[in-house]
C-alpha cells in the first residue's frame, strides 16, 4: 500500500508560481512513477505529467515547459512546479503512484492522494 499526501496549493494571481509536493508512505516510493493529474469542476481528470522511477519525465500537451517535475526518493516525495500560471490552471490537483501504467489513463494508476486546489486569479 502507497498513501499519498498533497501540499502546496493556494491562491495565486496569473502569471505567479506554485509548487505542489506530494509526500508518499512506503519503502518501495523509488519503484513507482509518480503522476499529477487535475480536474476542474465538471471537467474530466486531465494528465498533468509524470516522472518514472529513473527521472524521465512525460508531460501534457498543455503544459508547454511551464510545469516541471522531479523527486526526490530519499525524501519520498514528488514535486511539481508550475510557473507562468493562467486562470485555466485552476483546478484541484492530485498525486499518483503506479507500476506499468498508461500515464495519461487515470484508471491506469494504482494508488490517489486526496488533493489540493489551486486557483489562478485573472
Amino acid at each position: 500500500q502507497v498513501q499519498l499526501v498533497e501540499s502546496g496549493g493556494g491562491l495565486v494571481q496569473a502569471g505567479g508560481s506554485l509548487r505542489l509536493s506530494c509526500v508518499a508512505s512506503g519503502r518501495t516510493f523509488s519503484s513507482y512513477a509518480m503522476g499529477w493529474f487535475r480536474q476542474a469542476p465538471g471537467k474530466e481528470r486531465e494528465f498533468v505529467g509524470a516522472i518514472t522511477w529513473s527521472g524521465s519525465t512525460n508531460y501534457g500537451d498543455f503544459v508547454k515547459d511551464r510545469f516541471t517535475i522531479s523527486r526526490d526518493n530519499a525524501k519520498n516525495t514528488v514535486y511539481l512546479q508550475m510557473n507562468s500560471l493562467k486562470p485555466e490552471d485552476t483546478a484541484a490537483y492530485y498525486c499518483a503512484a503506479g507500476r506499468n501504467i498508461y500515464y495519461e489513463d487515470p484508471s491506469s494508476w494504482n494508488y490517489w492522494g486526496k488533493g489540493t486546489r489551486v486557483t489562478v486569479s485573472s
